[in-house]
């Protein structure tokens, strides 16, 4: 068995699995008994129970609730808790049967002195962090290239395409990565290689549009993926051609942005990707004037980080075609540039450099009368801070997923 050494100060890192340990159900998990298994009763009858003096179905139930950092601990009470903890794919999977679900905050990040990628994942119910298998790809990479995007009905991160660091050459790469296996798979690539692309996920089908193709040349393609039979497919090419600065999805269509570029001569470019006709128009001037930062959906509500206003966190209204800054401070001052946001519910999650951690609570205020009779919501944040390991000073992020598992 693999142990892992717990770091002194206040928030360890521990792995998330073990791939070489091998794991044999031996619980009843259903209402009907399954077909009995000689060498299950054998094992059952040898290790005795999960816990003395409970059915070890709801033993199961009091186990699968212990949070990840506890794993290296509970292994060692007896071997039936260590044939359970011992591998998190079966440790997932279980749960996910029994209906149990706790949220995990997943950072592509970079090594800032040598360029190394490797995966972060934080459990947002205890705060500690963890490890995944690393991404099987190229050494020396891009990390911002990448795409990356959650599918919550599957538990899973699809990542797409990719830059070559030193030849300026696009990937059609796609991986996945599966809570409940814990686990990465190549997928079918994409047609186009591609990087600095706009993603979304509409009704579980995987968008990618734009970016940039070979020797940088920015591209007008557009394909869908469909994680249930695996395959790609061209939809209608954009309006024109470009790369992506952050995009986001809102009411069925793809909202995507090159953002504001320095020296700001000219006003950025947006368009809009409606799947129902597989169609594009233009996006709004306020819409894409106004969008100045990193952007998350709540509640059918479209916010920004800014990173031009002081990291002031702001709202779009639709009906007027503008922008306004919510109440409440700006994120926090630890939380330094380049940062990658996610959200849940009406919460966001801002990740910054070293991986700091802000989670920012928003909460409706009030509705008020704007031009014509308009009602506008108002909405305030309030921010809490998250110690993270000092290990963790020289990593930067790339991308940030909230997925349940």
């Amino acid at each position: 068995m693999q142990r892992v050494r717990v770091s002194s100060h206040q928030s360890p890192v521990h792995k998330l699995g073990d791939n070489q340990m091998r794991l044999s159900p031996k619980f009843r998990l259903q209402m009907t008994p399954p077909h009995p298994c000689p060498l299950d009763s054998i094992l059952t009858l040898e290790l005795g129970p999960l816990i003395p003096g409970l059915p070890d179905d709801i033993a199961l139930t009091c186990l699968l609730r212990l949070p990840l950092d506890f794993h290296s601990t509970c292994r060692a009470v007896c071997r039936r808790w260590r044939h359970l903890l011992a591998r998190k794919e079966y440790f997932f999977t279980q749960r996910r049967a029994l209906g149990f679900s706790s949220p995990f905050l997943f950072t592509f990040a970079f090594h800032r002195c040598n360029g190394r990628i490797q995966w972060q994942v934080m459990d947002l119910a205890h705060f500690s962090w963890h490890t995944i298998p690393a991404m099987p790809c190229r050494d020396r990479v891009c990390p911002h290239g990448f795409g990356c995007v959650a599918i919550p009905q599957e538990a899973s991160l699809l990542v797409c395409g990719g830059i070559v660091s030193d030849m300026d050459c696009p990937l059609h790469l796609v991986l996945k990565f599966e809570v409940c296996r814990n686990r990465w798979t190549v997928m079918t690539r994409m047609h186009t290689p591609r990087s600095f692309f706009a993603g979304g996920v509409i009704d579980g089908m995987v968008y990618v549009a734009g970016g940039f193709s070979t020797d940088q040349y920015e591209l007008d393609s557009a394909e869908v993926f469909d994680p249930a039979k695996g395959t790609w497919h061209p939809v209608s090419r954009m309006l024109t051609n470009m790369s992506s600065y952050d995009s986001a999805v809102l009411g069925g269509k793809l909202y995507v942005t090159e953002g504001w570029v320095w020296p700001f001569l000219s006003s950025p470019r947006g368009q809009v990707y409606d799947p129902m006709t597989d169609t594009w128009e233009s996006m709004t001037a306020g819409m894409r004037e106004g969008w100045t930062g990193l952007s998350v959906i709540l509640d059918g509500h479209l916010f920004v980080i800014s990173e031009h206003e002081g990291m002031r966190v702001k709202v779009y209204d639709a009906e007027s075609d503008s922008w306004g800054t919510i109440e409440g401070c700006s994120v926090p001052e630890r939380i330094r540039k380049p940062f990658s946001v996610s959200a849940i519910g009406w919460t966001i999650y801002v990740v910054g450099r070293g991986l700091h951690v802000a989670i920012g609570f928003v909460q409706r205020e009030r509705s008020i009368a704007s031009v014509g009779n308009h009602m506008k919501s108002t909405f305030s944040i309030r921010w809490r801070e998250i110690d993270v390991p000092l290990t963790f000073c020289d990593l930067t992020p790339s991308s940030t997923q909230v997925l349940f598992g």
